[in-house]
């Protein structure tokens, strides 16, 4: 089974004060010791390299890219999924909806992910499975 890493996900494990690190931390140690196949894709990479470099620091950050994506396959976002996620974007015209997001969706949409690793309702909203510990 694969399952969709999204940057609240990451942002949790990297966060010791996060009010979801140890439930995060369970369900990454769960997804590890499984070999659950885990995917994010670009625009999560830049979103949550941006987020934890501003709150967390370089060396967090620098965490990010050594410690949790050396076990996550990086998909990359084509034109054609990129204008699927501004045209739902745009459609949907809700403030706390993403293009990330949308972009999200349309790549687990594509690639028949119905889980993800996620502390954003938005996915559930969407028809996807969210993970729990």
């Amino acid at each position: 089974m694969t399952i969709f890493v999204d940057t609240s996900a990451f942002y949790a494990l990297l966060d010791a004060s996060d009010q979801r690190h140890r439930e995060a931390a369970r369900i990454w140690a769960g997804l590890i010791e499984s070999g659950a196949e885990m995917e994010t894709h670009n625009y999560i990479v830049v979103e949550t390299a941006a987020l934890v470099q501003r709150r967390l620091g370089v060396k967090a950050a620098e965490a990010f890219f050594d410690a949790l994506l050396g076990v996550v396959r990086i998909l990359w976002i084509d034109e054609n999924i990129h204008r699927r996620a501004e045209g739902a974007f745009r459609t949907a015209g809700r403030k706390t909806l993403s293009l990330v997001d949308c972009a999200s969706f349309e790549i687990m949409r594509s690639r028949s992910i119905g889980s993800a690793f996620v502390f954003d309702a938005d996915f559930q909203d969407h028809g996807f499975a969210v993970l729990k510990p």
